[in-house]
């Protein structure tokens, strides 16, 4: 039988039982629902802050660097956030590996996810230490951190951490976990993942390094600002010591292994570098470019390979010549500006007040832009001078306007009459300036070659303002002010567009609109975009055949004739442009294979030297560069149209010749006179051939040619001998091996 022990109660006990009960269970509440807050809290602490399980999902997705590649494919330029090149664990070298998870994770294999062994023993040593001496984070712990998480060292964090760390290990393999962990890691120096930092610190793809390498990597990622060899190199050494212990000690090498790449030379080689330090406004134009079309984050993180139209050499070449150029001006007589040299220090935002040139180049077949300068220095200034800037061209809009006249009818040996007559402008009466002739009419190619002011105003005139803004409109150059002064380049233009307008006179008529990019691919090669091109005629072949003959003219014996003086020998044609008080020195010039643009002046618009006519200024840079750019290249000519028809004219009337056009006395500037020939062949579209014969000079008579011939010719009075007056003659029409025009005839200062 049960015994159950009799208790008697006090009295007193007994009367207050019924309170002791309520404080006790109102106790027990209060204890549990604290508890339960506590529960609550620590689960909204540890959930709060988690990603998303589909943002869990996309783990893998890193951010990596966008490569530009130059014409020849080669890389050049990189855009990233984090410089990274994303690779499979099968092409990373074993001995890297086993450096890292003999010092980062020695357990990898063996936990889920937390390493309890290694966070108690991590722990211990905490406490012996005072402070928080050593993590015990696994490589899945990092690499949920690096993905999701804050650096914040905080016990929450850790938690979540942990959290993460069991549902990536239950959704991954450990090759795969590995894989994503060694391609997010950093490794100092802006370096992400282990082929960007084998690449960056020893030139070479990470399946290749050596025991040593891969230990030190391995070893910079506890510290990277610490450990990195580029910064310190002693410190680099000494942990790359202590992680080849630690692999002895784990068995991944053995002592002799480690004693060899302890002594092992670090072979510091980045062959991640490109060579950004020329090209720079290049690349940033196409980086905005691709901005534009694929967004921030698809350039800076997806990982593009973006092949572009950049000659790599010739942009080095670009850059070092206009620098040249520039500081020839900068150094001569009369130039009383601030220099380069000279000039204070740049602060962030403002424009250099020293003298700015910039330069475009490219291939009129293709529209591909081969070389492009913004700028004497992208650090001081990105703007873009040969892209942003809009400035007058002065006659270096002329050729449009002759070539709407050529489109309308007219030719190189038309005659432009009444240069001496005003134009009717809301001012008043207006007469432009020459100031090298007086004549009052000349043809279409010595108005051309001389760059005649009032002669462009009055074939303007002639042929109407619309039609001259419709040919600018069609050969991409905007659409200029419909003022007379429009003849004189008054509206504003950009480097890159003049360039490319004068494309299509080396093109047959066809504009070609300038490109960058060529292609561009994901990060798995698939093709995103690519651009072949607009192509659109804007004028006749047979129009811009005549074009580039005349403007031949203006190299060899006209405005632009220091381009042959500057050993420039190729057949080319070009014009010169320069605007009021000197402001601004243009010359776009071609062969049949290259078009180059060059621009020089100020940003804030002012004389960049008294006198300085762009065939003195912008002439020689575009000269030495040409020399560059075309070297190899045959001695080639635009082929000859089929209805482009050759005819013997007299260079001072435009009309059939007679004999007495054949010996004309012409004055020297020395005062002698000599007796030239004013008969040459000119080009004309079949059936616009004059059938006029010219009145300048009177048939001689039988006597008078038999009195020439004895030294007694009684013909016409000798006329100076001045560059208007004495065009130089194009060559005879051939089947397209030489431009029109020859050199020898005076050499005017250009306009």
């Amino acid at each position: 039988m049960h015994f159950r022990p009799s208790i008697t109660l006090p009295p007193k006990f007994l009367a207050g039982r019924p309170a002791v009960l309520s404080l006790l269970v109102g106790t027990l509440a209060v204890v549990a629902f604290l508890a339960a807050g506590f529960v609550a809290w620590f689960s909204w602490e540890i959930t709060t802050g988690l990603p998303k399980r589909d943002t869990i999902a996309g783990i893998g997705d890193m951010a990596q660097s966008t490569t530009i590649f130059d014409a020849s494919d080669k890389p050049v330029f990189t855009i990233f956030k984090e410089q990274r090149i994303e690779i499979p664990l099968s092409q990373m070298s074993p001995n890297l590996i086993k450096a890292v998870i003999s010092v980062e994770d020695q357990r990898f294999y063996d936990h889920g996810g937390v390493d309890a062994i290694r966070v108690a023993a991590a722990a211990m040593r905490n406490i012996e230490a005072g402070r928080r001496a050593e993590g015990g984070s696994t490589i899945t712990q990092q690499l949920a951190r690096q993905s999701f998480l804050t650096r914040d060292k905080t016990f929450s964090r850790k938690l979540k951490e942990a959290v993460l760390a069991g549902y990536i290990e239950g959704e991954y393999t450990k090759e795969q976990i590995l894989e994503m962990y060694l391609n997010k890691v950093y490794f100092g120096e802006g370096l992400y993942g282990v082929e960007a930092a084998s690449r960056g610190y020893f030139g070479k793809s990470a399946s290749d390094l050596d025991v040593d390498e891969g230990a030190l990597l391995a070893g910079l990622i506890q510290s990277p600002s610490s450990y990195a060899p580029t910064v310190n190199l002693e410190r680099a050494l000494a942990r790359r010591s202590v992680v080849l212990h630690t692999m002895v000690n784990s068995g991944a090498i053995d002592a002799d292994t480690a004693e060899r790449a302890r002594n092992a030379k670090v072979d510091l080689k980045n062959g991640l570098e490109v060579r950004e330090s020329s090209g720079l406004y290049f690349k940033e134009h196409v980086r905005r470019e691709l901005v534009d079309r694929f967004g921030w984050q698809r350039v800076y993180q997806g990982g593009l390979r973006v092949y572009t139209t950049m000659d790599a050499d010739l942009q080095q070449q670009a850059e070092k010549l206009v620098e040249q150029g520039l500081a020839q001006i900068e150094g001569r007589r009369g130039f009383d500006q601030v220099t380069r040299a000279k000039h204070p220090k740049i602060e962030e935002g403002q424009s250099p007040g020293y003298l700015q040139g910039a330069l475009v180049s490219l291939d009129p077949a293709t529209g591909h832009v081969r070389a492009m300068v913004g700028g004497r220095d992208f650090n001081e200034s990105r703007f873009n001078r040969a892209v942003q800037a809009k400035r007058q061209s002065g006659s270096a809009f002329k050729p449009f306007v002759f070539a709407a006249a050529l489109e309308a009818g007219h030719s190189p040996a038309s005659m432009i009459t009444g240069l001496n007559d005003p134009t009717l402008t809301p001012q008043g009466d207006w007469v432009p300036e020459d100031e090298h002739s007086t004549e009052p009419a000349m043809t279409l190619r010595t108005a051309l070659r001389t760059s005649s002011n009032r002669a462009a105003v009055q074939l303007l005139n002639t042929i109407g303002i619309p039609r001259a803004v419709d040919y600018a409109e069609k050969l991409n150059v905007g659409t200029p002010p419909s003022v007379p002064s429009l003849a004189l380049g008054a509206g504003d233009v950009s480097l890159i567009a003049l360039t490319g307008a004068y494309g299509a006179f080396a093109n047959g008529g066809i504009v070609r609109r300038p490109l960058m990019i060529r292609r561009v691919d994901d990060n798995e090669g698939n093709v995103l975009f690519e651009d072949e091109g607009t192509a659109t005629r804007a004028i006749s072949e047979s129009t811009a055949f005549l074009m580039a003959s005349m403007l031949a003219d203006v190299i060899n014996s006209g405005t632009a004739y220091r381009a042959r003086q500057a050993g420039f020998t190729l057949p080319a044609a070009g014009k010169t442009g320069t605007t009021n008080d000197y402001v601004d020195a243009w010359f776009v010039g071609f062969t049949p294979q290259v078009v180059t643009g060059v621009w020089i002046g100020f940003d804030q618009p002012k004389t960049i030297i008294r006198g300085g006519y762009a065939g003195e200024v912008a002439v020689p840079t575009w000269a030495n560069f040409m020399k560059v750019a075309t070297k190899g290249h045959k001695p080639e000519w635009i082929a000859r149209p089929s209805d482009i028809a050759g005819t013997n004219v007299c260079r001072l009337s435009g009309l059939l010749p007679n004999d007495g056009c054949d010996g004309v006395d012409v004055v020297s500037r020395d005062g002698s006179v000599e007796s030239r020939s004013m008969i040459y062949t000119e080009y004309f579209v079949r059936g616009t051939q004059p059938s006029a014969v010219c009145p300048l000079h009177p048939r001689r008579s039988f006597m008078d040619a038999l009195a020439g011939a004895f030294g007694k010719d009684t013909g016409p009075p000798a006329i100076p001998s001045d560059s208007a007056a004495l065009p130089t003659p194009p060559a005879r029409p051939t089947t397209g091996t030489s431009p029109g025009g020859a050199a020898g005839a005076g050499s005017p200062a250009g306009a």
